[in-house]
């Protein structure tokens, strides 16, 4: 059963049956090259995973073609319908709640633990795990604690960390300086709050935080349950937030006063930018569709007015879209002209092939029940993407070595 305001869909999915034995025939390779190396109803017949229903378009589509989706030019083809996923290496594993990660120069990684409250690092190559320090005030528990992480434009200069986090009022965004030179567990200054006041709950809090090609700060929030803060543009819950890496609305934002960026979201936990810096967003649904949402400014994604495609006038489409039990997403990366979902309750990581803001195909599924639930895609650069899995969150069914960093190639 899902939960939500009424019964409806957990951010963080449910369990599922066993995972098949494929962990002891991973292959370990050059893991630190890589790194340093860079609400309608259901469909009808037809309708599957990331699919339209017979007949209608994605959103800005032109007419659709014979398979219902809209027919897509020859010089703008995209990706092959068909992928492939390979899993070349474990980077770092034993690792409790991970939620955020953010790729340092030179290969190492930060992972922030999302009930600790605690950032750690992982040393490429070796995969040792040190506690770089802790973050004051974090209050987990249910979906909330310690989420999103991102590093500063800047980082190479002024060394400072982004983070996402639940405190006992309200979910914030803080910066800290990252000092190498202090003892271990102590590298973490205290932190400087830039954003306050995101609503708060044991559900739908959002989380994930990135720097976009604009250097601006972006980020996205739940309605934590109170489903009305999705339409309601005073209120930061069921949002995707832009602000300035101090704080500040940005020139050109929908409203000038205000960060606001697009609302009607449940719980927006992906963002992603493609080569065209065209911004992508994952999201919860409730009982029946969860949603990948191309992100334009001042639009209204429908939630909780609308859900999946409804064809509603005045609500933004999804471009794609599952039932929940398939999904549950998370994080999601762009690489090799798709968007990766993971996903949590389904367990699996899926391919969203597109040309331009179309479909190719299908989405298509890999690693199905191979690694449990999967939460964070971070991407490497042309091929490779990391995976983080999410089974000692409260809600997974962890095994030995759980939970872990994965390298993969794609296509």
């Amino acid at each position: 059963m899902r939960y939500g305001s009424s019964p409806g869909q957990v951010g963080s999915g449910g369990s599922g049956g066993p995972r098949r034995g494929v962990l002891a025939a991973l292959v370990l390779v050059g893991c630190g090259a890589l790194l340093a190396a860079g609400c309608s109803p259901e469909g009808g017949p037809g309708a599957g995973p990331g699919g339209s229903a017979p007949g209608t378009a994605s959103a800005g589509s032109g007419p659709p073609g014979p398979s219902g989706r809209a027919s897509v030019s020859p010089e703008a083809a995209g990706p092959p319908a068909k992928g492939a996923v390979t899993v070349t290496g474990e980077v770092a594993k034993g690792l409790e709640s991970p939620w955020g990660v953010a790729p340092l120069p030179g290969g190492d990684l930060l992972v922030a633990s999302r009930d600790k409250g605690t950032i750690s690092r992982v040393t490429a190559g070796s995969g040792a795990v040190t506690r770089i320090g802790e973050v004051p005030g974090v209050a987990p528990g249910g979906e909330g604690g310690l989420m999103g992480l991102a590093l500063s434009p800047a980082f190479a200069s002024d060394r400072l960390v982004y983070v996402y986090f639940t405190t006992e009022s309200d979910n914030r965004i803080a910066r800290l300086r990252y000092d190498e030179q202090r003892p271990a567990g102590q590298q973490l200054g205290a932190p400087d709050t830039v954003f306050r006041g995101i609503p708060k709950g044991l559900i739908h809090n959002g989380g994930r935080i990135a720097f976009g090609p604009d250097k601006m700060l972006y980020a996205g929030t739940g309605e934590t349950g109170d489903t009305g803060l999705a339409q309601d543009k005073k209120s930061l819950g069921g949002k995707i937030l832009r602000m300035t890496p101090d704080g500040d609305p940005v020139h050109g934002n929908p409203e000038a006063d205000s960060v606001v960026y697009s609302y009607g979201h449940r719980n927006v936990q992906g963002l992603a930018w493609d080569k065209d810096k065209r911004l992508w967003a994952a999201e919860f649904g409730q009982n029946t569709w969860d949603e990948l949402n191309l992100i334009e400014p001042g639009a209204n994604y429908g939630w909780p007015e609308a859900e999946g495609k409804a064809g509603k006038p005045g609500f933004r489409d999804p471009v794609a879209v599952w039932k929940t039990d398939e999904a549950s997403p998370s994080g999601i990366a762009w690489a090799e002209g798709s968007i990766w979902m993971a996903g949590l309750k389904g367990k699996r990581l899926w391919r969203i092939p597109l040309a331009g803001t179309e479909l190719v195909a299908e989405p298509e599924a890999f690693l199905e029940g191979e690694y449990g639930r999967l939460r964070t895609v971070v991407p490497l650069g042309g091929d490779r993407m990391l995976l983080v899995t999410s089974e000692t969150d409260g809600r997974g069914s962890p095994e030995a070595g759980d939970d872990r960093i994965l390298t993969l190639t794609v296509r």
